[in-house]
């Protein structure tokens, strides 16, 4: 069993021992953490907090404890059910509420699940707050309300007709070209949320031919469910039947957007914000930002503009949206397939990927694959080195950062190097002594051979 606490909210396998795993007394004590901070620090009147889940089969058992646990803190509840993390943040900015938290491990797998929080923004905790939550989950340091105090519980289930209608209003998505381009599209929404949510949104969107896969809302997952090519071998078979024109994959909580070209190869995660990116910036020109750990591509697509600029942020939702709203950003998001459009709202949203990618292939009148072999070609390969806990690996980054001073270095999260053709970036770990090595290049060799040195030159210092 396992059990992870971090800034951004905590998350684990259900069932177990107290402590272990997402026991009800662990999502309890959490919860009741996070009221307590949102009681101290929001600067609301409503007395309000919105709950939204995603479809695994344990959401209904983590919903009554997290709702209760805000109702024995003197909150109010606006339950929105079955949501998508983007909905549920639109309905915290919607109700007026102090804050929000979803029910949702994200990508992975149905034993997990966990505790999103937000800000009364509908944004999630900074370093700081989240920090705070952790040090008042462990000290204890809260009060219950009174009998005559308790919050009072509401349902809503009509956030995600708002969502999609507030995603139809967005002036650069053209639903008039979408429903002219007569698009066969297919869907797998691993039997979650978006499995009603996508193909409901594509409907309104003027899509008439839809291919559901795993469109069942079971919360018993097809396969597994990060959006990734590993995983997704039935929607490349499907099309490389030629059974559709585009084929889009979301995770749990339909917050990713991974997309499927037509001949049954992948359009790569980090290319759904890419594409995204160009054509917003086709028609508002603007600033763009990424994590440090997402494709240069961006950065390229970018200049093409001109009066455009692209900067990093560290590795995080939270950290992209800080940059974005700092320099002003028309669009960002993350590598993973999180786009990030503040036209909408600042929270990585697949349903706006969605809507934004059709508009530019109808307006576009190429195939996905044509329309792919616009943008700048590189690879990213994953790797990671395991470290015994004695190492010290802040150590080890700095030695990195010395031996290659001459070239271009990023440090504002781990040690990010960057070459002419090529750049790799190497992260701690937070919650086992490992560290993460992302390296891009223009192929998958050369980006797997760049690891492959930086991994040499560490063993030599270790």
């Amino acid at each position: 069993m396992s059990l992870i606490k971090s800034i951004s909210g905590i998350r684990g396998t259900i069932g177990g021992r107290q402590g272990e795993g997402l026991s009800a007394v662990d999502v309890v004590r959490f919860t009741t953490a996070y009221a307590a901070f949102i009681r101290k620090n929001t600067t609301k009147s409503t007395n309000t907090i919105v709950v939204g889940r995603d479809a695994r089969i344990s959401g209904p058992m983590v919903s009554q404890l997290v709702c209760g646990a805000l109702m024995s803190m003197g909150f109010d509840v606006v339950n929105i059910g079955l949501a998508t993390t983007p909905t549920t943040e639109i309905a915290v900015v919607e109700e007026n509420a102090c804050g929000g938290i979803i029910l949702t491990a994200s990508h992975n797998p149905a034993q997990w699940n966990a505790l999103k929080l937000l800000n009364e923004n509908g944004e999630f905790l900074n370093d700081a707050e989240g920090k705070e939550v952790l040090r008042l989950a462990e000290c204890g340091d809260y009060e219950y309300a009174e009998v005559d105090r308790l919050g009072e519980l509401h349902t809503n289930d009509t956030y995600t007709r708002k969502h999609i209608d507030k995603v139809l209003a967005l002036p650069l998505v053209d639903t008039e070209a979408i429903s002219k381009a007569d698009f066969t599209v297919a869907v797998d929404a691993v039997n979650s949320v978006g499995g009603e949510v996508i193909p409901r949104l594509l409907r309104a969107l003027g899509v008439k031919n839809i291919v559901e896969l795993n469109c069942e809302v079971t919360g018993r997952f097809a396969h597994t469910p990060e959006p990734i090519p590993e995983n997704l071998g039935q929607i490349a078979s499907l099309m490389k039947e030629g059974k559709a024109d585009v084929g889009f994959v979301v995770d749990p909580d339909v917050d990713r957007l991974a997309i499927v070209m037509e001949n049954g190869e992948m359009f790569v995660e980090e290319y759904t914000l890419i594409a995204v990116a160009d054509y917003v910036l086709r028609h508002t020109p603007g600033n763009t930002v990424s994590n440090l750990s997402s494709s240069r591509a961006l950065r390229d697509v970018t200049s093409r503009y001109d009066g455009c600029g692209y900067n990093a942020a560290a590795v995080g939702e939270v950290n992209v949206v800080a940059k974005m709203k700092a320099t002003g950003a028309v669009i960002g998001g993350e590598g993973n397939g999180g786009v990030i459009y503040p036209e909408s709202h600042y929270g990585r949203d697949a349903l706006v990927g969605v809507a934004l990618f059709l508009s530019l292939l109808a307006k576009s009148g190429k195939k996905v694959s044509e329309l792919k072999a616009t943008y700048p070609q590189y690879a990213i390969a994953k790797n990671k080195i395991q470290l015994t806990p004695e190492i010290n690996v802040d150590a080890i980054l700095e030695a990195v950062k010395s031996r290659y001073e001459g070239e271009q270095i990023t440090d504002i999260d781990g040690v990010k190097i960057d070459f002419k053709d090529s750049w790799v970036h190497l992260r701690k770990s937070n919650t086992e002594p490992i560290i993460r090595i992302y390296s891009e290049a223009h192929t998958t060799e050369e980006a797997e051979r760049l690891a492959s040195d930086i991994k040499s030159v560490i063993a030599s210092m270790v």
